[in-house]
């Protein structure tokens, strides 16, 4: 019988998805097969079988498709722009972080593998599972189905696959920049993050920025003997720690100047929607052992981690930290220090006042050398946009369960690089889980992640186009 309405095509594509549910592991297996670990050079090859891979199941699907070459690993575009309307570049990356420690896999980690478990979850288990070949590939399948059942998508596709996001992602910013004109649509669409919990899906919108420092402070040109110089000579560890203690206030907020300068506070909307959510701030800190929340007063933990900016000590190093003991003054001492960003905070902006609070507290005999680890802006994307709601209630009939609004504390560069140079927002949505063990041994992604991921992808492809 014909498909002629919206709805029987829409019904007709997933039913597809449902039918080829096995072809389609089939071909996930055969992409994490290819061990196309970026950071190993013994594996570039496997990262360009790996982009090879992927641009000739684009070229069978009708795609424009092809291996971009660039100063590291390659890069893969497609195109499909024969509808009309709305235009989506889909990124995900096809490189995986290495496997080790080998010894703590159950299985080799490129032999993938469906586990049952004992409550009749089926997971599949491989290095890439979950980051991101699995979740890349739900994509690519609803496109298949699309096509395979209408003979056409419903909207405009771009499609970018990166070789080094677990890698620095050193060469993206120059490819997009040379490729802009041709890259640009009306919205990215990232398929790298989790759902809420198992059942329900979400859209994350908001994604911290990051600004890295390392500070080296020098007082005396060599270590000292502590009965010698002790008093008389300025011990580097404590104009540190001075230092450190003096970046954040008694109520949890950072003590920076001009450190919270345009920031926003959230929307009440978006709070009420986030007091909904199944967390218990209680049990999140229980589950690493504490119990108070460290951040600024009087906001919630999920505010204190998804919205609002603070400052963290990765790491303090100086002096004799041996075995035994060693009465010493060290010469030098380092510290390691991280800002997370919200919207409305400019990095270089962040970083300069950071640096001029502690040049301030340098005694003048002493020196300090600062040292950038990179640096990015936040993301936030308006709650109020069109193609977000379609999103929101495509995933919430896929569900059965409303699809929710989520941040996240962490940073995701390359979010922040459409922004910055294609000038184009996007739309975080993944079918991960918080226990994939991503980039650690026994990787895995749900069975169920992985097909009702590929039906969400249909279904969100044909709200775009009403």
């Amino acid at each position: 019988m014909p498909q002629n309405t919206p709805s029987e095509k829409l019904e007709g594509v997933l039913a597809h998805v449902d039918s080829q549910l096995d072809a389609s592991l089939d071909r996930l297996f055969e992409l994490i097969r290819i061990p196309s670990i970026s950071t190993d050079p013994a594996h570039s090859s496997d990262c360009i079988k790996a982009a090879e891979w992927l641009t000739d199941e684009l070229l069978d699907l009708g795609f424009e498709a092809s291996v971009r070459p660039t100063g590291g690993h390659p890069m893969v575009v497609a195109h499909d722009k024969a509808a009309d309307g709305v235009h989506v570049l889909f990124y995900g990356h096809y490189d995986v972080q290495p496997v080790d420690p080998l010894a703590l896999w159950e299985t080799p980690p490129f032999e993938p593998r469906i586990k049952t478990n004992a409550d009749g979850k089926k997971q599949i288990v491989a290095r890439g599972s979950s980051d991101d070949k699995g979740q890349l590939l739900t994509f690519v399948e609803a496109c298949r189905a699309w096509k395979a059942v209408t003979g056409a998508l419903p909207i405009k596709v771009s499609s970018l696959f990166e070789g080094e996001e677990e890698a620095g992602s050193k060469s993206l910013g120059p490819f997009l920049d040379a490729a802009a004109a041709e890259l640009k649509a009306d919205v990215a669409l990232v398929c790298d993050t989790d759902m809420w919990d198992e059942q329900t899906p979400a859209i994350t919108t908001m994604l911290r920025g990051l600004v890295g420092e390392e500070i080296e402070i020098t007082c005396a040109n060599q270590d000292l003997h502590s009965g010698m110089f002790g008093n008389a000579a300025r011990n580097p560890l404590q104009v540190l720690s001075e230092i450190v203690a003096s970046l954040r206030t008694p109520d949890g907020g950072v003590a920076v100047a001009g450190f919270y300068d345009g920031v926003s506070e959230v929307p009440d909307s978006v709070k009420a929607q986030w007091a909904k959510l199944n967390f218990n701030a209680a049990e999140f800190l229980g589950g690493v052992g504490l119990s108070i929340p460290a951040g600024e007063e009087g906001r919630s933990v999920l505010e204190q981690t998804w919205a609002r900016p603070t400052c963290e000590i990765n790491g303090m190093s100086g002096g004799y930290t041996g075995e035994g003991f060693k009465t010493v003054i060290p010469a030098k001492a380092s510290a390691k220090i991280s800002f997370r960003l919200v919207a409305g905070q400019d990095p270089a902006k962040i970083r300069e006042a950071f640096r001029a609070h502690v040049r301030a507290r340098i005694p003048a005999d002493c020196s300090v050398k600062f040292t950038e680890h990179g640096g990015s802006p936040a993301i936030a994307l308006p709650p109020d946009s069109p193609l977000l709601r379609k999103a929101l209630a495509a995933l919430t009939t896929e569900w059965q369960k409303d699809a929710t609004l989520m941040g996240s504390g962490g940073s995701i560069p390359v979010v922040g690089e459409f922004t910055r140079r294609l000038g184009m927002d996007s739309l975080l949505i993944g079918f991960a889980q918080i226990d994939d063990r991503i980039h650690s041994p026994n990787e895995k992604y749900d069975l169920e992640s992985f097909h009702k991921g590929i039906r969400s992808w249909v279904r969100i492809l044909a709200a775009f186009a009403e």
